[in-house]
């Protein structure tokens, strides 16, 4: 199945488009699409007509051209006729947005759907599903786009049995500032599952890292996605629904998934270097640290603060985490010492963490990490940034991440996401170095680099 077409249609259809629900699902999609993205956009209608003068075609035959996506909005029990029609033009695939299949118990419309594309080797994404975003290209979700929150463009790509979750993690890689390279719905999975789109971003050059929400699979379906994530060069994600057997009864009246063993399945994806995300907020950190750097680390850790309170806080959580925080020795200490400005020099506690104390300026920081950089038990650095010290500028982000351009020894930066601290993220994070805002969070993003185990 060739996925790229439906991530990148130069053409698309969206069947059930009406001529007097403007909220209608296909609507919504029709107008996004029509205005905002380069696709070329066909309304379609059994009942043809017009749509803010713009034709609607009673069927894809009449479509003067070859449709490379269709997005299906029409009631349950019409689909499999719509889905026979796309399969006869040689429509490139569908995202079918209806639902009112095996979630609701008609098993007999869904078993319908997947053996009409089955015997086709027609690529069909949901039904009940959001379907397909990919910035730039195309946009399925049936979101108004007043209402839509887009993240910037990036290299994570997101798959998602849950409309809601995806949604809500696009809003989060917003808000910190994480690009997306690709989002889909999976919804119901009817044809097109986890596995397949892991192929597919395994080897899409817009996509460095695959995160996934799963709720469950079909039989034999969990080892086989551990198998392929394993053997994955770029860094895998998961965050797992179902853990409960409440949680296993809510995703199956969901999307009639079978969550399955998650003891073992947790089990396995540790064995096979597979990353989980216990929460929406790990998947976040996890999401933003291996976007930038994604490689392993064994977890030895410098910190470099200007505040003890947020060392100690640090130290206690990287060993509640499995992560190290090794000594410095005494020559090394002696070197940082000798660097720093004259008026810290006495002040300073430079073991490890580094607490540079609040007298501190952009330079001090600078010296401190750069020498962590160049010891071998060293693999990342953590520098907890206070960005309101008075001698600390805007440009300290900026010059801290050149350590890590020219080191190429990972650095996670904490500091405040505050509007008026932009400049200094921005630093950072423009220059791949990742910034959590968080202690907590910060530590996750090292964590990250510890669990993932790419081949």
């Amino acid at each position: 199945m060739d996925f790229r077409t439906l991530f990148e249609p130069r053409t698309m259809a969206v069947i059930g488009v009406s001529q007097n629900n403007e909220r209608h699902a296909a609507n919504v999609i029709y107008n996004k699409n029509l205005y905002r993205y380069p696709v070329k956009v066909y309304a379609v209608n059994p009942k043809g007509g017009e749509y803010y003068r713009e034709k609607i075609y009673k069927s894809l035959k009449e479509i003067p051209e070859r449709v490379d996506l269709a997005v299906i909005a029409v009631r349950a029990e019409y689909v499999p006729s719509v889905l026979e029609e796309c399969i006869e033009c040689w429509v490139g695939g569908a995202a079918i947005i209806s639902g009112g299949f095996a979630e609701t118990g008609r098993t007999d419309l869904m078993d319908k759907l997947t053996a009409l594309a089955s015997k086709a080797d027609f690529p069909v994404i949901g039904p009940n599903c959001l379907g397909i975003y990919s910035p730039a290209f195309v946009d399925s979700f049936f979101l108004p786009s007043e209402r839509m929150v887009r993240p910037v463009s990036g290299n994570i790509a997101i798959v998602s049995q849950s409309g809601g979750i995806l949604v809500d993690q696009m809003v989060k890689f917003a808000g910190q500032g994480i690009g997306l390279s690709r989002a889909i719905g999976l919804g119901n999975k009817a044809v097109v599952n986890e596995i397949d789109m892991l192929k597919f971003f395994a080897r899409d050059d817009m996509t460095e890292v695959i995160a996934f929400y799963i709720e469950g699979f079909g039989p034999g379906q969990g080892r086989e996605f551990v198998t392929a994530a394993s053997r994955c060069p770029k860094p895998v994600i998961v965050m797992k629904a179902g853990k409960s057997e409440a949680g296993s009864r809510a995703v199956s009246s969901h999307t009639a998934s079978i969550a399955g063993d998650y003891k073992i399945f947790s089990s396995v994806m540790k064995q096979f270097g597979v990353v989980e995300a216990m929460d929406e907020y790990e998947l976040v950190s996890f999401c933003e640290s291996l976007s930038c750097y994604p490689t392993s680390v064994k977890g030895r850790i410098g910190i470099v603060t200007a505040s003890g309170g947020h060392g100690a806080v640090a130290v206690d959580k990287c060993v509640e985490s499995g992560l190290e925080v090794p000594a410095l020795t005494a020559e090394t200490q002696q070197i940082i010492r000798n660097k720093l400005s004259p008026k810290i020099k006495s002040l300073a506690s430079v073991s490890n963490p580094i607490d540079l104390t609040g007298s501190s300026h952009d330079d001090d920081f600078v010296t401190s990490t750069s020498e962590l950089s160049k010891l071998d038990n060293i693999d990342c650095i953590l520098v907890l940034l206070l960005p309101y010290l008075p001698e600390v500028t805007s440009d300290v982000g900026a010059r801290l991440a050149q350590i890590y351009q020219e080191s190429g020894k990972p650095i996670v930066a904490y500091v405040p996401h505050v509007e008026k601290y932009m400049m200094i993220i921005e630093g950072f994070q423009l220059n791949n170095v990742p910034v959590a805002d968080s202690i907590d969070g910060a530590i996750l993003m090292v964590e990250a680099m510890k669990r993932c185990n790419p081949c």
